[in-house]
């Protein structure tokens, strides 16, 4: 699954997943683009702040929305379609929540934190709502349904994922005096298309290409929340993609719970491998991603195809989730350590250097010294160039959260503060030797303070660089790398 909460160490970042130590709808705030080739699609200024996914659109409309995102790439994509049903509908996006006639929370539920935010969200307008029309949508409307309204009785719109298209109709009832409309069917026809899709990021663009999941991981309420897997049609995935490079866009992420597990459900019958080549083939498209992959279904000819094709990026997201055989095992995981390992050898084999980043869980239910010793000695052996590192958190309607033997939260912690220290050691050592090497970054932020651009190689490492040009959001610029820190490079452009 796609995870983007409570991350340890962070350097390297899934496509758009950042900071995750409690981010919320974070894609960055970028400046508006001085570039003519930058995106301008469905006629989103390209200057979106989409940390509330809701910049303000010129429009006669009187019907305002706010839309803040808890949560994961998917979270994010999921906003920008709901902003264009929304403008779709004749409503304008503003900045401020107070200003909106329709307040709206997207919402993960992996982890607890996320949901204790949004309910405190939700408890900010107890008093205060006036008519507004307040929204809960996304996993954790598809979690706790109905029960929203008894937790807070001034919400009159409890939203899943898989409903998004029919919001104008939810919304038509509210307008015409209904006091609590619901759409919580995993409705496995119309989770994926939607009319208009406001575009939030102007430098790279998501496309879902499968929702759900049909593991049953232990830990996980994605099941539960997202339904079971349903993949997108090859030819609908690909007309997105040319739509998208028609309208600038360079870099594509696909995105899907388990992305890899892809079963194309048309007569053309294409696997994964097939929908990447075929997206990498998309003219003007020049870098293609993909988040997140499981284990199971991560096959050598996906390393065969990153090695063939120069626009597949050089960066692959594994998740381990534990070193120890017997936690894999509770945690229903469907391998065992070696096998997981024979994988990441495939990918050290590549003739290309291809980044390798996971999900780490330490403190789940039973985790002995020896088990969490495992994941620490998993570390070294794999060598990730970025983890993401999360202390479990029990969730509904998981088979885990009854599970016996519990971890004080305070040794959780303590685990997480020592995997998080020997990962950091891992990164120190592993980017100081990319001190001389040139990458070509995709430039998507300006520093100002410190006098530097940044932007993420095709390994998705980030680079902060000088140059003496300017305005380059948006371009691909060579270069150097003169010093590695932790979490990111430091270079300058090859000119």
């Amino acid at each position: 699954m796609i995870r983007s909460f409570d991350v340890g160490i962070e350097s390297l970042g899934g496509g758009a997943t950042a900071a995750p130590g409690g981010r919320h709808g974070h894609l960055g705030t970028f400046a508006a683009p001085t570039s003519e080739r930058l995106p301008e699609l469905n006629k989103n200024a390209a200057g979106t702040d989409a940390s509330s996914a809701s910049t303000a659109i010129l429009s006669d409309a009187k019907k305002s929305f706010y839309i803040e995102t808890f949560g994961c790439q998917m979270n994010e994509h999921d906003s920008e379609k709901v902003s264009g049903v929304l403008l779709g509908r004749g409503y304008r996006a503003v900045e401020n929540p107070m200003q909106a006639d329709l307040v709206l929370y997207n919402t993960c539920s992996i982890r607890e934190r996320a949901a204790q935010k949004v309910f405190a969200r939700l408890g900010d307008w107890k008093t205060v709502a006036n008519g507004k029309i307040i929204g809960v949508l996304g996993c954790l409307a598809q979690q706790e349904g109905e029960e929203i309204f008894e937790r807070a009785p001034w919400v009159s719109l409890v939203c899943g994922s898989a409903s998004y298209r029919k919001l104008p109709e939810l919304l038509a009832q509210l307008e015409a005096g209904g006091r609590r409309v619901t759409g919580l069917d995993l409705d496995t026809d119309e989770t994926f298309e939607t009319e208009i899709t406001r575009r939030d990021n102007p430098i790279r663009a998501y496309i879902t290409i499968i929702e759900g999941c049909d593991y049953s991981c232990s830990y996980c309420v994605v099941p539960h929340t997202r339904g079971p897997e349903r993949s997108r049609s090859s030819e609908a995935v690909i007309g997105e993609a040319a739509r998208l490079a028609d309208a600038g866009y360079t870099e594509i992420q696909l995105l899907g719970q388990t992305v890899n597990s892809y079963r194309d459900p048309s007569a053309r019958g294409c696997c994964f491998v097939d929908l990447l080549r075929g997206v990498a083939a998309v003219q003007g498209i020049r870098r293609v991603r993909f988040t997140t992959s499981h284990p199971n279904d991560f096959h050598r000819e996906i390393v065969d195809a990153i090695d063939a094709t120069p626009e597949l990026c050089d960066h692959v997201h594994l998740p381990v989730q534990s070193g120890s055989d017997r936690i894999l095992r509770e945690m229903r995981r469907t391998y065992t350590r070696e096998e997981y390992l024979r994988k990441i050898d495939w990918i050290r084999g590549a003739r290309r250097p291809i980044s390798i980043t996971s999900d780490i869980i330490v403190g789940f239910p039973g985790e002995t010294e020896a088990d969490f010793e495992e994941s620490l000695t998993l570390l070294d052996a794999a060598q990730y160039d970025a983890i993401y590192s999360f202390t479990y958190s029990p969730r509904p309607n998981t088979s885990a959260k009854d599970m016996p033997d519990a971890i004080p939260e305070a040794e959780k912690n303590r685990r997480l503060a020592v995997l998080n220290e020997r990962q950091r050691q891992i990164q120190i050592a592993r980017n100081e030797k990319l001190v001389g090497e040139t990458f070509e970054v995709l430039v998507d932020a300006r520093h100002a303070a410190r006098g530097q651009w940044g932007g993420r190689s095709s390994c998705n490492r980030l680079i902060n660089f000088t140059t003496t040009r300017e305005n380059l959001l948006g371009e691909y610029i060579s270069v150097q790398v003169t010093r590695g820190g932790p979490n990111s490079l430091v270079g300058e452009q090859v000119l």
